[in-house]
This record gives structure tokens, sequence and C-alpha cells, in this order.
């Protein structure tokens, strides 16, 4: 056995920290809420970026090379990205079929599997949508896995990651329930959306999304899309229009001028915008932005 991989299996608890490298800021602020000063997070793509789409740069190679681990979102939501980062790095730690590698979509149940996949329908995820973080109790859910993953490559602090998990759940526990409370009234609410990427946010809380400004996932707004948007916004009377932050607002902005909907800015993730410092931050936003 040569020396490099010698290294690789010796026990995690020789290093005075983990190094988990993490798609996206959300499931960094899970693991370290779970993994507490016992693991340092390495979040590769920023709040404010389309997840769809990061650039591998070698900045982002070299964080992998040194990682110990990885967690991803999965349902192929970083399929344009992340495969290539891990190619690259050729850090046997973050390869698929190593057990210091996490996908989280095989943990939650995804929504909106397709039917049929195939380039007509646009930039569709054959898995299903991969936003289920947007679903506040999903991420009980991946609090849960993302514990037990921690456990499993860590067995020496146990008892704190468990620790940790208890005291997360109970503190996200009492905010879903303020959450709950504040969208009640929103119930049956009409939305459009740029893109669906708030599928589980608004299935959780009631909120019909009626069209998105893009005609299929991934397909910029054409004219006549547009145009047929804008008259079903005048026949159904949505309260408004739910966008994100890295795409352009210009259409949004058309259709406002055209009925009067307003553009209400929804981030997706921590640090999206500059006053989403935290899960529970991006919660409250989400949950205080329709009026």
């Amino acid at each position: 056995m040569n020396k490099f991989y010698f290294l690789f299996l010796l026990p995690f608890s020789l290093y005075a920290h983990l190094n988990i490298a993490v798609s996206y800021p959300f499931i960094g602020a899970i693991t370290k809420s779970i993994g507490g000063e016992h693991i340092e997070t390495v979040v590769l793509a920023k709040g404010n970026w389309d997840p769809h789409f990061v650039v591998p740069r070698p900045s982002l190679i070299a964080k992998m090379r040194n990682a110990d681990a990885l967690i991803m979102n999965g349902a192929q939501l970083e399929i344009g990205w992340l495969p290539p980062l891990i190619n690259r790095a050729a850090n046997p730690k973050t390869q698929p079929n190593a057990p210091t590698f996490l996908n989280l979509s095989h943990h939650v149940e995804l929504i909106l599997k397709p039917t049929n996949v195939d380039r007509s329908g646009g930039d569709v995820h054959p898995d299903g949508n991969p936003h289920f973080h947007l679903a506040p109790e999903n991420i009980l859910i991946l609090a849960k896995t993302i514990e037990e993953f921690l456990i499993s490559i860590d067995q020496e602090h146990k008892t704190i990651y468990e620790a940790n998990y208890a005291a997360f759940t109970e503190e996200w526990s009492k905010n879903i329930a303020i959450w709950k409370t504040k969208m009640a009234e929103k119930k049956g609410k009409k939305v459009i959306q740029f893109h669906d990427n708030l599928a589980y946010f608004n299935m959780t809380y009631g909120l019909e999304s009626i069209g998105t400004i893009e005609p299929l996932p991934g397909i910029p707004p054409s004219s006549r899309h547009t145009l047929a948007l804008i008259e079903l916004i005048k026949k159904e009377n949505p309260c408004c229009v739910l966008h994100d932050v890295y795409h352009s607002t210009k259409t949004a902005a058309f259709i406002g001028e055209k009925t009067g909907l307003p553009i209400v800015i929804m981030p997706h993730d921590v640090g999206a915008l500059e006053s989403i410092e935290d899960l529970k931050s991006l919660f409250d936003y989400l949950t205080g932005a329709i009026k």
C-alpha cells in the first residue's frame, strides 16, 4: 500500500478538523450547525449565483482536492459543473462511490418528475425538481441525513453531532411553526415565477404557480410567450411575480407595466441577498415577502 492510500485510510479523528466540501451555501449552513467546531465547510458555489451554472474555476478544483468529504444537492442540479471538478481534483474522498460522499437528493422525496425527458422540454431535471431545500420540513430531513453522514465518517464525535442535531431540530421546529402561521393567510394565492425553483415552498404553503416567465426550463422568454403570459395574468389575477436573484428582471418589469403585477424578489439560498446571512433569515424573508 503506497503512502497516498495509507493516508486516505487513516481515521478522521487524527485530524483537527474535517474539511467538508459542499456544493451550495445552504448545505454548508446545515453541515456547520451539526458539525460545530469539528468541521470546516468549504462552499463551492455562492448564494447569489445561478445554482445550475457554476464555472469550475481552478480555485474550486484546489478546494475539492483538499476536501475530506463532499456533500452535494443532487437531482442533477450540479450536473453541468460538479462532475468536472470531481474528475479534475482526482480526490478519492470526493468520488461518488466513496463513503465520504453524500448525495442529499437520495434522502428526500422529489416532486415534479417528468414523464418524458428530451430536448424539446427544455433543461428538465429527469429525477424531479431539485430545489427541495426550499421546503422547511425538508431541512429537518437534510439535517438528520448530514448528522448520520458525519457520524459515519467520524465516530469519535458521535455524541457531539447528535447533540448539535437535537438542538438544531428543536429550534428549527419552532421556526417552522412561526412560518406556518405567517403564511396561513396566503394559502391559495396564485403566483407567476420566472423559473419553478420555488415548487417545494409553494407546495408547503399552498401557493398556486400558474405560469413561468421561462416558456420552458432554461429557455429565455420569447415575445410570444410573454404576451400569452400577460393575457393569462389578466384572466387569473395572480398576486405577484416571484423572481429569483440571478436572472434579469427585464421581462418581469415589462409584464408589470402591462398588468400592474408587482415583482417580489425571492432569494433561493444563504447569501443570495446581503440580508440573508443564515437559513433562518432565508425563510424569514421568504415567508414575509408575499403580501
